[in-house]
């Protein structure tokens, strides 16, 4: 299966390697299998293109459920050093404050996350530079010959190669669309200073069904300000091309009601944008091969359930399968099986593909169903707010609070983080 491209990155030297488990494709999900399988002792082969890992736009925050996963396969410390965490969460919805909660979200930039856990890989796992020519898979051994004639000789393949197809394809695997340029997330910077903003995460909910707005979410990463918007169009949309050339105008328009705590939208950089299809896999069931997080299934980043199935599929196989795999001989496709079999990652795959559709439907379908539905889901929310408003209707006035008081009370907020019990989402 000769997967050989015109251009190269220069790979380790020349040469034969026998390992456990050779792992193809060096982001999140790569990475951190890696790692895992590294803790535990395993001989591993981690092959990516590239040594440094390329800029790459995708959703920039996670909750406290994906942080726990990242603490089970014993990577928090290094997760944690990674992003900046927050947990005074301002929601707003039909332009008014809906709530304000706490619980534990964290921010990242994807970059920087991939290039600071192979900083992390130990040195019995080197990253392995170089592009994959070949790979021939079977019930015993898999071969993976890389474009400088390096060999790697696997008793299990690892494909965690993302969107990328050549490898999918060379193995004989479909991507299916469930959903084509499903959604757009879009990203960019905020002028205004972290110290200005005081608060740690804010939450805009779209009014108008026109608008095609999931939400627009804005929060700290180390010392900018960052925003994240999820929207359902095209790239090619010209509403997505207007926003692009001027932001801050849209944005005022769109949600002025938070136009002053966010410095009346000044963007500081170029909007970035990421176009995503639902996808699924067939013809995936065969010796020797596993696909995991985004070669496996694709679904909207919207509800934040991305990391959290690449995290599901390395905890089932580093923790559960590939033990069991390595115990025994032989890889035929029935032990490879029970990893798409397993009753966890066929969950976390079902929520995400679920949600996914479900997000999209409430906010942008007009039939009567969901003009229903909506009608139903605002209706309750209304009545939250009433009956908060009536409960504090009776108790005295609290002075507001002036933007330097909302500052200094958030910063004490941030000064006490660590002392804080841990609260779920």
């Amino acid at each position: 299966m000769s997967i050989a491209e015109d251009r190269e990155t220069p790979a380790v030297p020349t040469g034969r390697a026998e390992v456990d488990v050779a792992i193809v494709g060096a982001g999140l999900a790569g990475t951190v299998l890696a790692l895992t399988l590294a803790k535990a002792g395993r001989k591993i082969a981690l092959v990516d293109p590239h040594r440094i890992h390329h800029d790459e736009f995708r959703a920039e925050k996670t909750r406290a459920e994906q942080m726990g996963l990242f603490e089970k396969l014993g990577l928090g410390p290094v997760f944690r050093s990674l992003a900046t965490p927050m947990t005074d969460l301002h929601v707003f919805r039909f332009g008014q404050l809906f709530e304000r909660k706490q619980a534990w979200e964290y921010a990242f930039s994807y970059t920087p996350l991939v290039n600071g856990m192979r900083t992390a890989l130990p040195p019995q796992v080197p990253l392995t530079v170089g592009k994959v020519a070949d790979v021939s898979t079977g019930p015993d051994r898999q071969r993976v010959a890389l474009t400088d004639g390096s060999v790697i000789d696997a008793r299990l393949l690892v494909v965690a190669t993302g969107y990328s197809e050549a490898v999918r394809r060379a193995i004989g695997v479909e991507r299916i669309e469930e959903s084509k340029a499903h959604s757009l997330t879009m990203g960019f910077d905020l002028a205004i200073p972290p110290q200005e903003f005081g608060l740690q995460s804010l939450t805009f909910y779209g009014r108008r069904v026109a608008d095609r707005i999931a939400f627009l979410t804005i929060f700290r990463i180390g010392e900018r300000m960052r925003a994240n918007m999820f929207i359902y169009r095209t790239v090619a949309d010209p509403w997505v091309r207007t926003f692009r050339d001027n932001p801050q105008k849209m944005l005022l328009e769109l949600m002025p009601e938070i136009a002053a705590r966010c410095g009346n939208f000044a963007v500081s950089s170029e909007v970035e944008v990421r176009q995503v299809s639902l996808t699924t896999t067939q013809g995936h069931r065969r010796d020797g091969v596993v696909f995991i997080g985004d070669a496996f299934a694709t679904t909207c980043p919207a509800q934040g359930d991305g990391i959290h199935r690449v995290l599901t599929d390395v905890d089932c196989l580093a923790s559960t399968h590939i033990p069991a795999w390595l115990e025994t001989p032989g890889m035929a496709a029935d032990k490879i099986c029970a990893f798409y079999d397993d009753p966890i990652k066929i969950a976390a795959d079902a929520r995400a593909m679920r949600a996914s559709i479900y997000a999209k439907r409430i906010t942008t379908e007009t039939g009567l169903e969901w003009r229903l539905r909506r009608l139903r889901n605002n209706t309750a929310r209304h009545l939250m707010i009433f009956g908060r408003r009536f409960r504090e209707a009776g108790k005295p006035v609290t002075p507001r609070l002036t933007q330097e008081e909302l500052v200094s009370t958030a910063q004490q907020d941030r000064s006490g983080i660590a002392g804080r019990p841990r609260l779920g989402t």
